[in-house]
């Protein structure tokens, strides 16, 4: 269920009149905003990233990232059966990968899948079909996060002298570059023409060149900072660390960081964009291992159906798909 949209009875928003809207149905579980349009004020009532429902993984394996191209969600795992593929979020098939290594994150874009990881001699792979990977070579970093934006991908590094980016035109042919600084990079994103990172600290990094030249920034707070997503002209990141106070933080061009409350402690570990929805998951708490936010401002918890260590989530296709590292045969949860 998406955005439903209704019309008040009058052209005016009042109280009473909100009361009246408000009562026009059952409702579950919702963002109820209200917005002027074309003079009239209506109820914007979004639902979707609030209801989950537990799927079947293809196996119980850590995983750690998805994504979604192509008309198809790939998701890729610290260890053992490395890749996972599905059509809708719901069926989930193993694939066969090149090499058992630690795979941290995916992305997709001109038509290719590309996954980095953080061991291994060649920590990058590609597939056009997310069942077939070729091996590529890079820099012998630990890479954490990879992005695409403006026909590029760029992904970073917790490890590395001075060199904790790497670019690509193609995913397939990459070229070292110097990061701002040697933080611990956990995150990139692109949005608005430009490439932000994040990472363990108070350190922001960003790119107006295709990340090739970097400019360090001061984030709102210290934290670890492993989410990131943009949307809706907004950059958007969680942490692991910093409690309610300091675990979220929004940018509107990746350069001057607001801080926002996070409604618990939660450690939240992932960040997307869908359906006019920011979604974050986290690996602790008890049935409250979902949030999701209409602006990125305000956040309200959701119930998650299993506890499990929830690390990534994406959205396509109508869906939200989030995956687990921890969890038996049931590390994979959908909302629609």
């Amino acid at each position: 269920m998406g955005n439903l949209f209704v019309k008040s009875p009058v052209g005016t928003y009042t109280p009473a009149n909100q009361i009246y809207v408000n009562n026009a149905g059952t409702w579950s579980k919702v963002k109820i905003v209200w917005t002027k349009v074309s003079g009239t004020w209506i109820r914007v009532v979004n639902k979707i990233g609030a209801s989950w429902t537990i799927r079947s993984s293809s196996s119980d394996n850590p995983w750690r990232s998805v994504v979604y191209g192509n008309g198809l969600f790939v998701a890729v795992a610290g260890g053992g059966t490395n890749v996972m593929t599905s059509p809708d979020g719901i069926n989930w098939t193993s694939r066969t990968v090149p090499v058992d290594q630690q795979w941290g994150n995916v992305t997709f874009g001109n038509g290719l899948f590309v996954a980095v990881g953080l061991t291994g001699t060649d920590r990058c792979m590609t597939s056009p079909d997310g069942i077939n990977w070729t091996m590529r070579a890079t820099p012998l970093n630990n890479w954490t996060y990879v992005a695409f934006g403006n026909n590029t991908f760029v992904a970073v590094a917790s490890s590395g002298a001075g060199n904790r980016v790497m670019t690509s035109p193609d995913g397939i042919t990459w070229t070292a570059r110097t990061s701002a600084s040697d933080n611990s990079w956990q995150a990139v994103t692109y949005g608005g023409g430009v490439f932000v990172a994040v990472g363990v600290g108070s350190g922001v990094m960003y790119s107006l060149d295709n990340g090739v030249t970097w400019t360090i920034r001061s984030g709102a707070a210290s934290g670890n900072w492993t989410g990131l997503c943009y949307g809706n002209g907004l950059f958007v990141a969680v942490s692991s660390t910093g409690g309610t106070a300091n675990s979220i933080m929004t940018s509107p061009d990746g350069l001057s960081w607001t801080i926002r409350t996070a409604p618990n402690v939660n450690s939240w570990f992932s960040v997307c964009f869908g359906a006019l929805t920011f979604v974050a998951v986290t690996n602790v708490g008890t049935n409250t291992r979902v949030m999701n936010s209409p602006d990125g401002i305000s956040w309200t918890l959701q119930s998650n159906p299993v506890d499990n260590g929830w690390r990534g989530v994406t959205y396509g296709n109508g869906i939200f798909v989030a995956v687990a590292n921890t969890g038996t045969g049931n590390r994979v949860m959908t909302s629609d």
